[in-house]
């Protein structure tokens, strides 16, 4: 059940992480985020956390 919630967390992370790429770059816009470049750093951050949350978990049922 652990890896379940671990893949769909990290998913989630990747997700919000790209989006707030986009929006740090300034080509998503209609939020306050859009244009400030600080949110394109935490975006990236998320997306290395989902992305190793997402490893953990198929780390994790490769040996179960």
């Amino acid at each position: 059940m652990g890896r379940i919630v671990s893949a769909v967390i990290g998913v989630v992370l990747c997700i919000v992480g790209v989006i707030w790429i986009a929006q740090g770059a300034g080509s998503l816009h209609g939020s306050p985020m859009t244009g400030h470049s600080e949110w394109s750093y935490l975006g990236g951050a998320l997306v290395v956390v989902g992305a190793g949350l997402l490893l953990w978990a198929g780390y994790r049922s490769l040996w179960r």
